[in-house]
């Protein structure tokens, strides 16, 4: 423990504790088994449901609707996987999610990383104008939106060919995301304009500019949008509900899962859940740290 000029230590908790009772030992084994048991009641509060999953997933029914809690009173039925993957059909409904959800996240990547570099690099004279018509849309309720937004998937203008039931009705709403236009241009902000000024110098176009200097250094905030993008298309319900009704065999896991929970056993369903929140957990902690880096902002290259 580090002391100060005065002899107070610099790490008790100042404001809560004096300092003459922190310097007491039962009162810092006090503070520090709170802490603790803090701790480990968030950790509980956080992965209690996702726990319980896992263990649904792999008990049989009866032994999950007579005892929720306990733990394999009569042996794990690993058989729930195979049948929730095969008989249930998850195994197609996880595929048309992975299209789904790489689908969105490439036109959401290809919008915010040109729409940003047009806003934040070229800064064209009508650059601010549509830079705060960007903004004004954050601030509208998405609900608002899904009754227009259905109009234009379903009778779009100047194609005359309804993009409803298909995949696209899915891709190119998600592209338009001015948050991720937004969250792009402020980390382009940060890039060092010496870069720009130099790449000119030799010769390079606003193409090789964005290639060759803006991307290699935007990686955090591609691994952010890419997050939030896949993320969102993986729990996405309401909106391929609305433009894939018709269209069973193209529906996501979110949108299949409850349509099929009636007709299927609870152990089957549960291990069908578990499936389904594999990829978003794995995800997450695979590229934690890319997405802890890069949510600052702050990660962009000075001088």
């Amino acid at each position: 423990m580090r002391l100060t000029r005065r002899g107070q230590s610099d790490d008790s908790p100042a404001g809560l504790i004096s300092y003459t009772d922190w310097a007491r030992k039962d009162v810092r084994t006090f503070v520090g088994s709170t802490q603790v048991l803090l701790f480990v009641l968030v950790a509980l509060i956080g992965l209690g449901p996702v726990i319980w999953l896992a263990k649904g997933a792999v008990t049989p029914t009866s032994d999950t609707l007579r005892n929720p809690l306990a733990f394999f009173p009569h042996g794990i039925a690993w058989s729930n996987m195979s049948e929730a993957w095969s008989r249930v059909n998850v195994g197609r409904y996880f595929w048309n999610t992975i299209v789904l959800a790489v689908g969105s996240w490439l036109c959401q990547i290809v919008v915010a990383t040109t729409g940003a570099y047009v806003l934040s690099v070229l800064r064209p004279a009508w650059g601010r104008f549509v830079n705060g018509l960007l903004l004004g849309t954050l601030f509208v309720p998405v609900v608002v939106l899904i009754v227009p937004l259905y109009i234009e998937i379903v009778h779009p203008p100047l194609i005359h060919h309804s993009f409803a039931e298909s995949y696209w009705a899915i891709w190119l709403p998600a592209g338009a995301s001015a948050f991720n236009v937004v969250l792009t241009k402020r980390f382009f902000d940060n890039l060092p304009r010496e870069l720009f000024e130099a790449a000119r110098i030799d010769g390079a176009g606003p193409v090789r500019l964005f290639f060759s200097i803006v991307l290699p250094l935007s990686k955090p905030i591609l691994g952010v949008v890419s997050i939030f993008a896949i993320l969102a298309e993986w729990r996405n319900f309401l909106w391929p509900f609305l433009v894939l009704t018709n269209s069973p065999d193209r529906q996501p896991l979110s949108v299949r899962l409850p349509a099929i929970q009636a007709q299927t056993q609870l152990g089957v369903l549960l291990a069908a859940m578990l499936i389904a929140a594999l990829v978003p957990i794995l995800g997450f902690l695979i590229f934690q740290r890319t997405f802890l880096r890069g949510s600052g902002l702050g990660g962009a290259l000075k001088g």
